[in-house]
């Protein structure tokens, strides 16, 4: 029955996505080519395929590699810094977070270092080390010989070795990531530097579409300073909520039914040493529908709800 092969896709699609989004770093296009692995399972001869999930996964996963090798291109041409789209993963929408290592494999941190690495590599590194596959299972998905593989992942794993590793706990990352947003929502410098460690980065991603800084922020009295002044225009209705995004603690700006940005804190001993602030609104639309939110860009709604950010700014002045 036909009812049969789609609840059978239907299945795989949760375990797709999070390949897909994995080998990516987009949400939105990790649900194009899960849709269309779909039309090819639709099309298929479904009686010479002897294991639905290995089919599956391969045919996704070319499918990325060729999404991959257009993207670069796409993304050297990117205004400004490029991040990936944030998810909220407390509903365990890319799998199970269970372990640090697949908590690390879905971090805004190791999704920007896995675009050092070729489509290949990208490829042999996320199915062997997010999803476990052996070599000889990756070679047959990739039409490559296992020996091959394994040099990809040696040659992967040299490209990442390098990868800042933060020992802070969950609940520790949770802690610091809410004394961070009561700092910054109240304007105390002092506390946000206190918060920050000396090497601090600060990175955000406007695509051009939403104000953003371009280049990487760094330092703690810089970033401080940088985050005061993105909450000192007076937004009326703005709420910020701390939730869990990519296995981390995120924070989300929304006014009324628009969600205009998103910060992801990243923590080791007691203080911020990464942070990634995404603007653009097209990298905000999975996240916002996963939320029950639309995603709009923040100058917009300051101007639709107080006007510009001039006025807002002199009216602080004459205050």
């Amino acid at each position: 029955m036909a009812s049969d092969h789609v609840a059978e896709f239907e299945a795989h699609r949760p375990r797709l996505f999070a390949v897909g989004y994995r080998l990516l770093g987009s949400a939105a296009e990790a649900e194009d080519l899960v849709q269309e692995t779909f039309l090819r399972w639709n099309d298929a001869d479904r009686d010479v395929i002897r294991t639905p999930a290995a089919w599956l996964t391969k045919v996704l996963t070319n499918l990325c590699l060729n999404r991959l090798a257009s993207a670069r291109s796409r993304r050297e041409d990117y205004i400004g810094i490029w991040l990936p789209e944030p998810v909220m993963t407390d509903d365990s929408a890319l799998g199970p977070l269970d372990t640090a290592e697949r908590r690390e494999s879905v971090s805004l941190a190791m999704l920007v270092l896995l675009e050092k690495l070729t489509p290949a590599e990208r490829a042999v590194f996320v199915l062997r080390e997010a999803f476990g596959y052996r070599h000889r299972e990756i070679a047959e998905i990739l039409d490559i010989t296992e020996s091959n593989s394994q040099q990809v992942h040696r040659r992967a794993q040299a490209h990442l070795r390098e990868r800042p590793r933060f020992d802070a706990s969950g609940d520790q990352q949770r802690r610091i990531a809410e004394l961070f947003l009561d700092a910054a929502r109240g304007g105390d410098l002092p506390a946000l530097e206190r918060l920050l460690a000396d090497d601090v980065v600060s990175s955000a991603d406007g695509g051009g579409v939403a104000g953003a800084a371009r280049n990487a922020i760094r330092g703690a009295s810089r970033v401080a300073r940088y985050f005061a002044g993105l909450l000192d225009v007076p937004l009326p209705g703005l709420e910020l909520r701390v939730v869990e995004l990519n296995g981390q603690p995120g924070m989300l700006a929304v006014v009324g039914d628009a969600l205009i940005s998103v910060t992801v804190v990243e923590a080791g001993d007691d203080r911020v040493r990464r942070i990634y602030n995404v603007l653009n609104p097209d990298k905000l639309r999975f996240l916002a529908a996963q939320c029950g939110l639309v995603a709009r860009n923040w100058r917009q709604v300051i101007e639709d709800t107080s006007g510009s950010v001039m006025e807002l700014r002199a009216a602080r002045f004459r205050e």
